[in-house]
């Protein structure tokens, strides 16, 4: 197999060799985890990105090595994307905020 570069799109071919997970499985891992969706051509071909790819060796990490259930996992992966809207939301106040402070240390 020919090396791709970090940032290039991966088949569910390529991306089965690169981790050890079968075709069949990634499959059913994308009706477990909302999270994991390639994007799909004609002919419903898989093209999984690079963010795609690291959620993939994640799931198999949490799955292989520590010992999570699929349940555990989704709960797992479901938690963490509610902290990060959280802080984004956090973040976006702290920017209004500091713009707010700006307009008004500006105009006075």
């Amino acid at each position: 197999m020919s090396e791709k570069a970090p940032g290039a799109y991966r088949t569910i071919g390529e991306l089965s060799e690169e981790t050890g997970v079968a075709r069949h499985i990634l499959r059913y891992w994308e009706t477990r985890f909302p999270q994991l969706r390639p994007l799909t051509r004609a002919g419903r071909r898989r093209y999984y990105r690079p963010d795609d790819v690291a959620l993939v060796r994640r799931i198999n990490a949490l799955l292989g090595s520590e010992g999570y259930t699929i349940r555990g996992v989704q709960t797992l992966l479901a938690s963490e994307a509610k902290r990060v809207a959280t802080c984004d939301a956090d973040a976006v106040g702290a920017v209004r905020r500091a713009l707010v402070a700006a307009l008004d240390a500006d105009r006075g």
